[in-house]
């Protein structure tokens, strides 16, 4: 299904304006017995008007980002943490995991930390531990997000069993130099500069977290 998008009609607005700017002028000339030069002149400059206002309205059709189509995720909603964490770190871990859930296109979310699977929420995939694949370990070794706008693209998209099936945009967010906060969402593209900013900023969080608690 996909989202509405709230400024169509704003969008259309310049078009329909400059549609009826030059019916009106063609109803005037027609009904004109006689043009004078300031008269044409005066429609000239109309019927440029409303061409200009037509070009608007058909060029913010084209440049307007389309609204991805969003999926409902496959799986059990769940909360799970691994049974070695802290009391303090599953308190962290479940604020820090809920603000992405409730904020963001996040509708899947795992932690993977020194080698344990310490958190799955949300929507649940089939596979409870994380084995990392290619993709992960590049955000490990490199200690840079990876952020797959469209997981369908990619064939590496296998090793993401750990995530609903039919995930549509994966981030891969570095906790530190021995995690990985991972992100599933429900649509492709849809992650904000902003959204990754603040992503990056909670996964920076709890690499202090979890390796302070941890055990």
């Amino acid at each position: 299904m996909s989202k509405s998008d709230p400024n169509r009609i704003l969008r259309l607005l310049p078009f329909f304006a400059g549609g009826l700017g030059g019916f009106l002028l063609l109803i005037n000339r027609l009904l004109t017995a006689q043009i004078t030069d300031s008269q044409a002149r005066s429609d000239a400059l109309g019927v440029i008007e409303g061409a200009v206002l037509i070009l608007v309205g058909l060029l913010w059709q084209q440049i307007q980002a389309k609204t991805p189509d969003t999926v409902t995720l496959i799986g059990e909603t769940g909360l799970e943490f691994a049974s070695e964490l802290s009391e303090v770190a599953k308190t962290e871990l479940a604020w820090a995991s809920h603000l992405l859930l409730t904020n963001t296109v996040t509708r899947s979310l795992v932690v993977y930390y020194d080698g344990i699977t310490m958190l799955r929420r949300g929507v649940l995939g089939k596979n409870s531990q994380v084995k990392p694949g290619a993709i992960l370990e590049r955000a490990l070794s490199k200690a840079k997000p990876v952020y797959l706008v469209n997981l369908n693209l990619y064939p590496g998209k296998v090793e993401f069993d750990y995530l609903p099936e039919n995930t549509q945009g994966v981030i891969c967010q570095p906790i530190g130099n021995k995690g990985v906060l991972i992100l599933g969402a429900n649509a492709p593209r849809s992650y904000t500069k902003k959204d990754e900013q603040w992503i990056e900023g909670i996964a920076d969080k709890l690499a202090v977290t979890l390796n302070s608690f941890k055990g």
